[in-house]
């Protein structure tokens, strides 16, 4: 937007007057203004009047035009970068147009071989020996091998191990080596992930996709071999040795190990080489498969704790696109030995959903999310720097993958138990483990833990409704490994998850989590039950999240009293939280909630004990259930009712959907308490369980109505009901429209608050009023969510000026019905200063004319 004042000509120190109609700026005061703009691009009116008292450069210029200024800056901003969007969006859509005609272009090969394989066997059914003769790719390729002799362990062997696994990686990835079929759910477009494709009737499970990212081919390479950083179920890649080839490439010689993703089953590791090389257009091939005794190369012995696992010829082609960036291939085949585990569990192992949700697909949003933090290099929430959150992601992983596996050579060892094997008891008193644990303490107290305690069980969720626990002694010679049989029907990973985080206090102890954080993070402290804590509100910070969303890293405060007893113990609580595997209609996305005590200080190295869950679907059928069940554990266990009800939002999906739960929490403690924290933790995991079975039976589809429905979510029809309170309660007061015209509708009228510019927040007519409600931008002024909404109160926010008015204006408010409450300054949740340009305040009516509640309505606010 253009603006202009009319003005007298100035001396020099102010704005100049151009033509009578707009005013031009010195290159001095252009130059403060785009400091000012850098610090704080949308400023309140006292804050401009602020700038112009602290920079006397812009005295002689007017606040309105000040404010005009900072308007045009904003506009040109907007449009450079929606001009920077499109062109990026037109390169992608160039480089995804080439991509999909060649993958069309080898769709039509596999057509017409095809169908020139049908008539070829239809000509020769007759005879037995040209029948046998199979043309596909993947039939000339056993064949050659077959041809060929086994090769020697002499570079020139190693050398022609590569060669082979090159070309059949390459049939693979832009061939018909594989009968691929489309990811579940997948779309192609130049915002999505990619062009996933899952394997079909082949030896073991195979993943193929197919991307865009705008980095350099050889930084994709380098992103893309460093598996641990970015492969969560990696636990270790060695190169055992390292060969260049004559024609500039490389041979490695790897060990790899990889987690196991339950206590059901036992870890698997590889021996595999890996044949790096370039080709003349500037494309790079990285291709890798497992070593065996029949090719006759060095071969690596069996590691005590794991299953050798086989990787068939798979990799990335890596090739330069026009524009810059890259267009990426990527092929994961592999054998994963689904014999060694229960049957109940050899689907996680057979479902090529998962491998491509676990590796394939993970590997490409390792990459987007590297491109998108080069490009938009702003530092996110609290100033923490991207790679370092994702590295604090990559440790909670990692520390919760190493609870579950519990490997002997990190120290952890089994607890001696009754027999009643249903929760597994760990101990942990290496040096290495408690290092980081202990370097905390720099308050003067004696760092007095010295040992972590896991207790960890598995659950399978089913369809039936009784439980049971069995014990599985085949796998593992000399060990049992319980599991928790939890048989609900149609339980989505992702339902049960939201539940998990959203309301913590309907599954957590707070006195356990007290004992937990007070473990890492004090010294002298003793087991729950001893303390007072009241620790039952939790407020969820957003932190950072991936490009689509997939994977939240956020901080959960929980509020608690000082008790008097215990002097050493904090007020408020934070837990460092990872929550992945959101999304219900995303085929074989595994859905965990991983936590660790953090101190307040939140340092970039704070010691870590990660506890949580981890819920893996079994079946490679695509959930069905609709994404607006209810969260609301009452009204899912209410049964019958004349609740509102959703009609054809759901559909039970056919046979059975069932899952994997898998629950560790770990506590540090003192040695000589350990049968005291062992009982504890066992017990407390128990219980955890029990809140679990009640959580599934809640969410289960079990109270559906005559027709197939579901109970609507309680929070919709409420919502809309109050955003149409709103806007009539503000029309009848005020006397003018809240929203803009055309918002009519239920509908209409809650996405127009939801996304008005100014923050509306509710609260209710209690003696200690707490919100209840915000749009987005109220959301984004008291960092925090809708979930964590109700933990905040009015009086909390307010600073004393702002207490005091409020106090002074509320009789008139609840008289008249509105007041309007001057500029000041107000608290985050996070305790941030915000200030405000004016607050508007009126009375929400319901339908009979009564109070509802109190809306307010902050104008121009930003972040001091």
């Amino acid at each position: 937007m253009m603006m202009g004042m009319a003005c007298n000509n100035d001396d020099g120190k102010g704005g100049i007057l151009d033509n009578g109609k707009y005013v031009r700026y010195t290159p001095e005061q252009i130059e403060a203004l785009e400091r000012l703009y850098h610090e704080c691009p949308k400023p309140s009116s006292i804050r401009r009047q602020q700038l112009i008292r602290e920079c006397p450069i812009l005295s002689n210029i007017e606040p309105k035009q000040i404010k005009v200024w900072f308007q045009n800056r904003r506009c040109r901003e907007k449009q450079r970068r929606e001009a920077s969007r499109l062109q990026g969006v037109n390169r992608k859509l160039s480089a995804m147009n080439k991509l999909l005609m060649e993958e069309n272009d080898r769709l039509q090969k596999q057509v017409s071989h095809l169908v020139y394989e049908n008539g070829y066997f239809r000509q020769h059914t007759q005879n037995t020996t040209d029948a046998s003769k199979d043309m596909s790719c993947e039939s000339v390729v056993t064949s050659h091998l077959t041809q060929n002799p086994p090769q020697d362990a002499s570079p020139a062997g190693l050398l022609s191990i590569a060669e082979e696994t090159l070309t059949e990686f390459l049939s693979k990835a832009t061939g018909t080596a594989v009968e691929w079929v489309q990811m579940p759910g997948m779309k192609p477009g130049p915002d999505s992930i990619g062009i996933v494709a899952i394997s079909h009737g082949c030896i073991g499970v195979a993943a193929r996709a197919c991307g865009l990212v705008s980095l350099e081919p050889t930084r994709v390479a380098e992103i893309l071999k460093d598996r641990p950083s970015w492969y969560r179920d990696c636990r270790a890649v060695d190169v055992v040795n390292l060969l260049p080839t004559a024609n500039g490439g490389t041979i490695e010689l790897l060990y790899m190990q990889l987690y196991a993703p339950t206590t059901l089953a036992t870890a698997r590791d590889f021996w595999l080489l890996r044949y790096t090389s370039a080709s003349e257009d500037g494309s790079l091939v990285v291709c890798e498969r497992s070593l065996s005794n029949t090719q006759n190369g060095p071969s690596m012995p069996a590691v005590q704790n794991f299953v050798r696992a086989e990787m068939l010829p798979s990799g990335y082609l890596i090739r330069p696109c026009e524009g810059g960036g890259s267009i990426i291939h990527i092929v994961d085949h592999m054998n994963l030995e689904a014999c060694s585990v229960p049957e109940v569990l050899r689907p996680l192992y057979e479902s090529p959903a998962i491998l491509a949700q676990k590796m394939t697909m993970m590997a490409l949003r390792q990459l987007r999310q590297i491109a998108q933090e080069a490009s938009q290099p702003s530092a996110p929430n609290w100033g923490r720097r991207p790679a370092a959150l994702r590295a604090l992601s990559q440790r909670l992983s990692r520390g919760f993958n190493e609870a579950i596996n519990g490997f002997t050579d990190e120290g952890w060892s089994m607890i001696d138990n009754d027999g009643i094997d249903d929760v597994t008891i760990l101990v942990n008193s290496s040096p290495d483990k408690l290092m980081g644990l202990n370097r905390s303490f720099a308050n003067g107290y004696t760092p007095v833990s010295n040992a972590v305690m896991c207790a960890k069980a598995s659950m399978l969720l089913q369809v039936s409704f009784f439980c049971c626990w069995v014990s599985f002694y085949k796998w593992q010679p000399f060990s049992i490994h319980p599991i928790f049989m939890l048989f609900f029907q149609n339980v989505p990973p992702a339902l049960l998850l939201r539940f998990l985080r959203e309301h913590r206090s309907e599954w957590a102890d707070s006195n356990i989590d007290a004992y937990s954080a007070t473990a890492v993070k004090l010294g002298p402290c003793s087991i729950p039950g001893s303390r007072i804590g009241s620790y039952g509100g939790q407020i969820i910070l957003p932190l950072a999240h991936t490009i689509e969303h997939e994977e939240l890293l956020e901080v959960v405060k929980l509020e608690g009293e000082q008790c008097p007893e215990d002097p050493i113990m904090p007020r408020d609580m934070f837990l460092l939280q990872l929550c992945s595997g959101m999304d219900e209609n995303a085929a074989g996305m595994c859905a965990e909630l991983i936590f660790a005590p953090i101190d307040s200080s939140f340092a970039d190295d704070a010691p870590l004990l990660p506890s949580g869950f981890r819920i893996i679907p079994l079946d490679s059928g695509k959930e069905t259930s609709s994404p607006n069940r209810t969260l609301d554990l009452a009204s899912a266990l209410e049964i019958g009712g004349s609740g509102n009800k959703l009609s054809g939002d759901h559909n039970t999906a056919s046979g059975t959907a069932r899952s994997v739960m898998t629950i560790a929490f770990e506590f540090a403690f003192e040695s000589h308490m350990q049968q005291s924290v062992a009982s504890m933790a066992r017990q407390y995991v128990l219980t955890i369980i029990s809140s679990v079975q009640r959580v599934a039976l809640a969410l289960s589809p079990s109270h559906l109505n005559p027709n197939g429905g579901l109970q609507a979510p309680m929070g919709t029809p409420e919502a809309h009901t109050l955003a149409r309170w709103i806007s009539h309660s503000y029309r009848c007061y005020l006397g003018v429209d809240l929203l803009k015209a055309g918002s009519h509708g239920n509908e209409s009228i809650l996405k127009s608050l939801w996304h008005h510019s100014n923050a509306i927040m509710c609260c209710s007519l209690k003696a200690l009023p707490v919100f209840t409600f915000a749009n987005q931008a109220g959301l984004d002024m008291l960092e925090t969510t809708l979930v964590a909404l109700e933990e905040i109160t009015l009086e909390k926010i307010l600073d004393e000026h702002g207490r005091k008015t409020l106090c002074s204006e509320f009789p008139q408010i609840m008289q008249q019905g509105f007041g309007c409450l001057q500029g000041g300054i107000c608290l985050s949740s996070m305790g941030r200063p915000v200030s405000y340009e004016r607050a508007v305040a009126w009375k929400v009516l319901n339908e009979e004319e009564n109070s509802h509640c109190i809306c307010f309505m902050f104008l121009n606010w930003s972040f001091v």
